[in-house]
């Protein structure tokens, strides 16, 4: 989060999710996919897919209900709510074998969910893994093996006190039969064919297939990765980039698994007949909001905004009693005598080949675009604001939820009137950018063509995963390099993504890093040298640069950072 018109504002939520991130690195191991069962295992588990509501099911304080949606499969799925001091439990007993090894899974969605089984007989006895908030139905596996007189099990979901809600569906203990049968479990569907492109734009590819018996979606897999699930046989594969060859493959999937990948179709995007004037940014640009409030932090005017800046956010635009309408209102205690001094300010700075844009959101700043009204009245006032003040474009900080299918057509209707000049920035939370089934990184693919760049804040956050599946800890060169290395194997171009950093030590509640940490992680994205522990495994030279938060608290320590950081930006190759 941009710590906005207060000093500071730590984040309880971001504590807790670096407290569980610690427990993943102290034994919390996240398990790969499930090993070959054999010819007579079975799914242990009663009631497995909650299509008989919570029957065999028993969940802690009265904190668990069957629901008829969101389901991932059939009728019925688990929605268990924390609250207090619970966390929400739901334990179900099974019977299984002795000296067996079972295939524990189940499908989550929601908040921070925990999967696991107690007193297998063996260890410590208990096995566990967990997620943390996920949009989309996600699959938890882990393995246990039962002791020599083990003959029950209690299997068992959990979330996190405090958290959001989480979902539960398709839940199976595969292994031996202990005794007590199964219920009618579905088998892995067969492989998918008849995969066919159709109609491609310089952004998107159509694909379709044939219907396969019993399964209940699809995984549509591009390059053979970053598989994108869906209900139907057809979809269309958004956030690619003009002109490039990709390859796709789609495999069945129900609750028993997921079928083999189809044989593989090959499709290139059109090319950019009219890419226009495009964007007024450097190859390697630095970003800087500007505060229109004073917080303690030095008080500037645009003019007095550092030279090495190539991209200054105004901070922020106001919301009304409209949905999705924003304004903005000058704040005399920056000290223009008047409005038209500050547009004379915007335009100087222009003139001087910097984009101004008007940053939406913030700590404070609650812009709902939720509806298809709401999309417009946003489009329609971005754009007076642009015309009114000369701003190039927006940013896009909304800290209190967004909606990406409508905050998506309301960015598509500013950019069809702003035209393909327009400046268009993204600055998330870290946890809105840990896989592509967050909201904001559904918007940031879904408007890739016309996105310049994301500048996730990487302060005010707890520990988090990289994109090689370790937990790294804020303030490292690891946690800019592994995190960043999630956004472009998640779909951005390397030119797409930036590192956000407080400016100083006073910028954010925690995070803060020394410039030489910043230029340390630029170079090791960028050239593959400075990396700390993590290296990723190629170059990316046209990663965009870097941003902070602000240049008053910049301009309160001397423009120490940009002094550092902004030259470093400007050479890199």
């Amino acid at each position: 989060m941009h710590v906005d018109r207060t000093t500071t504002r730590p984040h309880a939520r971001r504590w807790l999710g670096g407290a569980l991130a610690i427990a993943v690195g102290s034994g919390l191991v996240l398990v790969g996919g499930a090993g070959t069962a054999q010819a007579a295992d079975v799914n242990v588990a009663k009631n497995a897919g909650f299509e008989n509501g919570l029957a065999n099911w028993a969940c802690s304080a009265g904190s668990g209900a069957a629901v008829s949606s969101p389901v991932r499969t059939g009728a019925g799925a688990l929605k268990a709510t924390p609250a207090g001091l619970d966390n929400a439990k739901c334990v179900q007993t099974v019977a299984v074998k002795p000296n067996s090894t079972y295939t524990l899974s189940a499908w989550v969605q929601g908040g921070y969910a925990y999967l696991g089984a107690s007193g297998t007989g063996t260890g410590t006895g208990s096995v566990s893994t967990w997620t943390p908030d996920s949009a989309a139905w996600k699959q938890l596996t882990t393995t246990f093996t039962t002791g020599a007189s083990t003959t029950s099990v209690e299997v068992y979901t959990h979330g996190w006190y405090g958290t959001s809600p989480y979902l539960v569906d398709d839940v199976s203990v595969f292994g031996p039969d202990g005794g007590g049968g199964q219920d009618p479990d579905p088998v892995i569907p067969a492989t998918p064919a008849g995969l066919a492109a159709g109609t491609v734009t310089s952004s998107s590819v159509a694909l379709s297939w044939g219907a396969v018996s019993g399964a209940t979606g699809y995984k549509v897999y591009r390059d053979g990765a970053n598989p994108q699930t869906v209900t139907g046989t057809s979809t269309t594969v958004t956030g690619l980039t003009a002109d490039t060859a990709y390859q796709f493959q789609v495999a069945a999937t129900n609750s028993a698994g997921e079928s083999a990948k189809s044989t593989a179709v090959s499709a290139r995007t059109a090319k950019v007949t009219d890419p226009g004037p495009g964007p007024a940014v450097p190859k390697h640009a630095l970003t800087g909001y500007w505060q229109n409030f004073n917080n303690g932090a030095t008080v500037q005017k645009l003019r007095d905004v550092q030279a090495q800046y190539d991209i200054i956010a105004v901070s922020f635009a106001d919301s009304t009693t409209t949905p999705g309408q924003i304004v903005f209102n000058l704040d005399p205690a920056v000290g223009y005598a008047s409005t038209a001094d500050f547009k004379a300010d915007v335009a100087a700075k222009k003139a001087a080949g910097k984009s101004v844009i008007i940053s939406v959101g913030g700590e404070k700043g609650n812009v709902t675009i939720n509806s298809d009204a709401s999309a417009t009245a946003f489009a329609n006032s971005a754009y007076a604001l642009m015309q009114e003040y000369g701003f190039n474009g927006v940013d896009i900080d909304l800290e209190h939820g967004i909606n990406s299918t409508y905050l998506t057509k309301a960015l598509r209707q500013l950019s069809a009137k702003a035209g393909s000049s327009m400046v268009l920035t993204m600055a998330p939370q870290t946890i809105d950018m840990q896989n592509t089934g967050t909201e904001y990184f559904k918007t940031a693919l879904a408007v890739k063509d016309i996105l310049t760049v994301v500048n996730m804040q990487y302060y005010n956050s707890g520990s988090m995963l990289g994109c090689d599946g370790k937990v790294y800890s804020q303030g490292s060169v690891d946690f800019l390099t592994a995190l960043a290395c999630i956004q472009i194997q998640g779909g951005l171009d390397p030119s797409q993504v930036g590192l956000g950093v407080p400016a100083s030590t006073r910028g954010a509640g925690s995070g803060y890093v020394d410039p030489s940490i910043v230029k340390n992680a630029l170079d090791c994205l960028t050239k593959l040298t400075g990396c700390g522990t993590y290296k990723p495994a190629q170059a990316w030279p046209t990663l965009r640069g870097a941003m902070t938060w602000s240049t008053n608290w910049d301009a309160t320590a001397g423009n120490a950072w940009s002094n550092a950081v902004g030259p470093h930006v400007h050479n890199l190759p």
